[in-house]
């Protein structure tokens, strides 16, 4: 882990660099995950969580395998599909595909179980898998999934996850907010906190980017803090970003 203090235009004040290759790293033969934060095997003290962001994997899946059924409780579960077609089943009831341009959120609440596989037989599924502390314990487990228009990010940022039922994307029980970019080389916009004393932490998915004065490759993650705006600039064509607006706090 590379730590990183820096001030530049009085905006980022506070930051934590995690380049794609100092993740832990798993493979099973039919799942290869990167854990950016301590996950299963992977133990890192200094990686455990970003603020209430627990957990960010980013996993690959054989043709036709997957996880089988497996329990969780109290957490708020994001599911990305970055390629292919990831089947779910739940014991609420839901069996779904999530595909490319669909965000998937589980509330665990008093616990539920499920299982995810990949759809295909002919290419492997890559999605994340993103772990959030709820703001509050034991609700009614809750199951939801959005399709979004993949045009909308084009060279500006989507949101795609908030606290607000009646807001764009799927909504959870914590005041996170996420929002994906996808933009032409050289383009540029900023980011603006939605509630104070949150952090955000940003995701490169495909390309290169600077944020304030931070050089970012693909995977490589960016946590910031004690900040309430920053600058984004794309260094390649169709660079691609996920940034996690998070609390830092419970």
């Amino acid at each position: 882990m590379e730590n990183t203090d820096i001030i530049k235009d009085g905006v980022i004040t506070h930051s934590v660099l995690h380049k794609a290759n100092t993740r832990g790293h798993a493979n099973h033969g039919w799942l290869e995950s990167y854990h950016t934060f301590s996950f299963a095997n992977y133990h890192n003290s200094e990686r455990t969580n970003f603020g209430l962001l627990r957990v960010l994997n980013d996993d690959r899946v054989s043709q036709g395998m997957g996880f089988g059924k497996h329990p969780h409780d109290n957490m708020e579960i994001i599911s990305i599909p970055l390629e292919g077609d990831l089947e779910h089943q739940d014991s609420m009831g839901n069996i779904t595909v999530i595909k490319e341009g669909d965000i998937q959120v589980m509330s665990a609440g008093t616990g539920i179980f499920h299982s995810e596989y990949n759809k295909n037989k002919d290419q492997l599924v890559k999605f994340l898998q993103i772990w959030i502390y709820p703001n509050k314990k034991n609700v009614t487990p809750r199951y939801d999934q959005v399709t979004l228009d993949l045009k909308d990010r084009h060279n500006k940022l989507q949101q795609i996850l908030s606290p607000n039922p009646e807001d764009e994307g799927v909504w959870i029980h914590q005041d996170a907010w996420f929002h994906i970019g996808k933009f032409d080389k050289d383009f540029s916009t900023s980011y603006q906190l939605k509630k104070s004393g949150n952090g955000i932490y940003a995701f490169v998915l495909k390309g290169d980017f600077t944020i304030g004065n931070i050089a970012l490759n693909e995977r490589d993650g960016l946590g910031i803090w004690d900040t309430d705006m920053f600058s984004i600039t794309a260094n390649s064509v169709d660079a691609e970003i996920l940034l996690m607006e998070v609390p830092m706090k419970m």
